[in-house]
């Protein structure tokens, strides 16, 4: 029996706010774990074994084209079977896409098992390993990623399913078990890279067992289930779209990580992953914000309500960037005292300062765009990011190219911020030229601009004045207080009309 719109929107909103708070948590957990663990990790290993870390992290993200876009195409479709009370198609779809990610993950390791000579003879830029042990490493590498392949489809039908809950759970444990114990193991077994990558191909088979078991128990079995293509003919041109999409929004988001990883040292470009690490640190909001506005909007969508969809996109964005801008400034403003409390390496800390602030103007720039770009999604439109990522491509390309070649590292930075710039501008223009038209201009100005400003009125001046150098701990007791002020201006600062068609716990589901 089909669930009526009107019931399932009123759960929907229940469970929305716990599954963003409830996602908050995972990714400030594993967050945390990430950058409490890599101090011990350049301690034990040095900044050029840490690069190959940095190398690992780019190459999975950039192996990732190869999803085909299934990942978001099965978290809409089950969105879509909650809110029409029909769950049978995207059983089979997982179960069918389960079998085609697993051969998919054993291809990848037996590929880059084939290739792992060409990259460590001809790319990687190591200085204390030689080629014979580098290739080793990256044949681990592979057998990682191989492992991992499949865990993100599981994870993706959960999130469909608003069972952030236990994803999350799952998640949280497994990431902690992937650093802690690798911490241990190279404390009290092995000092060495190659035991890092050893624990996580352990870590990584055990993650996908355990996930594809809990989500088939929640999901529940089919009887007879198979292998059938034929599931995939309802969906296969969001997924293709999807697939493009992600494709080149890959290259454009690793480009300064790939020419990086062949021109700099593997010395240097541990620096600029040390740096990306701090500027990915905003993830552990922009994430599991996605992961609730996303399957949101899908059912929204679905039920035709076009008007809890405007005001959860307009409202959305303005509250969420409240928070996001002072946090970013805060992190830019004072990005050397917050890297050295957390290196205790004053020279690390002071070379990776500019490129962090960098890297984290340009992240909170994409951060706002998950809003639009989830709108596009939810109407099941793959052509519009497409466009928009095809062409800030052609543009990114030569501009990383001229600015790595001329600037190195800060030049790659500068670059990221410059592509997201362009990217607010244009990208808004593509969304709403078909979506919610009118609505663009304001959502630009008011929603994004406005509390960037505030932020910007508040946080510049007074740390300007405040700040001294080499006072760390003072100078990260006035950054709190300051990141309090400038959030609680904002959000005192929200229209009152917006307050009143829908509060702010509403706007995540309280």
């Amino acid at each position: 029996m089909a669930i009526q719109p009107w019931t399932f929107t009123s759960k929907f909103l229940v469970s929305l706010s716990r599954n963003f708070l409830i996602g908050i948590f995972n990714s400030t957990w594993v967050a945390f774990i990430s950058l409490l663990a890599i101090p011990f990790y350049l301690k034990h290993l040095g900044i050029e074994a840490y690069g190959l870390i940095g190398f690992f992290t780019s190459f999975q993200v950039a192996i990732s084209v190869l999803d085909l876009g299934f990942t978001p195409t099965i978290n809409r479709e089950f969105s879509r079977g909650l809110a029409s009370g029909n769950m049978v198609e995207a059983k089979k779809l997982l179960h069918t896409l389960g079998t085609i990610y697993l051969l998919m993950g054993i291809a990848i390791a037996i590929v880059v098992f084939l290739f792992s000579p060409f990259l460590a003879i001809h790319w990687i830029n190591a200085k204390q390993v030689d080629t014979d042990t580098l290739s080793h490493f990256i044949i681990l590498m592979g057998l990682v990623i191989g492992c991992r392949w499949p865990i993100g489809l599981y994870l993706g039908a959960l999130i469909g399913l608003n069972r952030i809950d236990v994803s999350s759970a799952v998640n949280i444990f497994m990431v902690t078990l992937a650093n802690v114990g690798a911490i241990l193991v190279m404390g009290f077994v092995s000092p060495t890279i190659e035991a890092f990558f050893i624990w996580q191909v352990l870590v990584g088979a055990v993650y996908l067992f355990v996930i594809k078991y809990i989500t088939w128990s929640i999901v529940g079995r089919l009887d007879n289930a198979r292998f059938n293509i034929s599931t995939l003919k309802n969906v296969w041109r969001f997924s293709i779209g999807m697939s493009g999409v992600s494709f080149f929004a890959v290259m454009l988001m690793q480009a300064d990580k790939i020419l990086l990883s062949g021109i700099l040292s593997l010395a240097d470009y541990g620096v600029y992953s040390l740096a990306g690490v701090v500027a990915g640190g905003l993830s552990l909001i922009i994430n599991p914000l996605f992961n609730v506005i996303y399957p949101k909007m899908s059912a929204l969508v679905a039920l035709g309500d076009a008007d809890n969809l405007l005001k959860l996109y307009r409202n959305g964005t303005r509250i969420f960037s409240s928070f996001l801008f002072p946090v970013v400034l805060i992190a830019i403003f004072y990005s050397k005292d917050l890297l050295y409390l957390w290196t205790r390496n004053l020279s690390l800390a002071t070379s990776a300062s500019p490129i962090v602030s960098m890297l984290l103007l340009g992240s909170s720039l994409n951060g706002v765009m998950i809003f639009p770009y989830a709108l596009q999604l939810s109407y099941g439109s793959t052509r519009i990011p497409f466009v928009i990522v095809i062409s800030l491509l052609f543009v990114y390309v030569p501009m990383i190219f001229l600015l790595v070649h001329f600037y190195g590292v800060l030049g790659g930075a500068s670059g990221w911020f410059v592509l997201n710039l362009i990217y607010l501008f244009f990208g808004t223009w593509m969304t709403h030229k078909t979506i919610m038209k009118g609505h663009g201009l304001n959502w630009i100005i008011f929603d994004v601009g406005f509390p960037l400003l505030v932020s910007l009125s508040i946080i510049c001046p007074i740390s300007y004045f405040l700040y001294v150098d080499g006072s760390y701990y003072i100078n990260l007791f006035e950054s709190f207080i300051l990141l309090l002020i400038a959030v609680a201006v904002n959000l005192i600062l929200l229209p009152k009309y917006n307050l009143q068609k829908i509060n702010i716990f509403k706007v995540l589901g309280h």
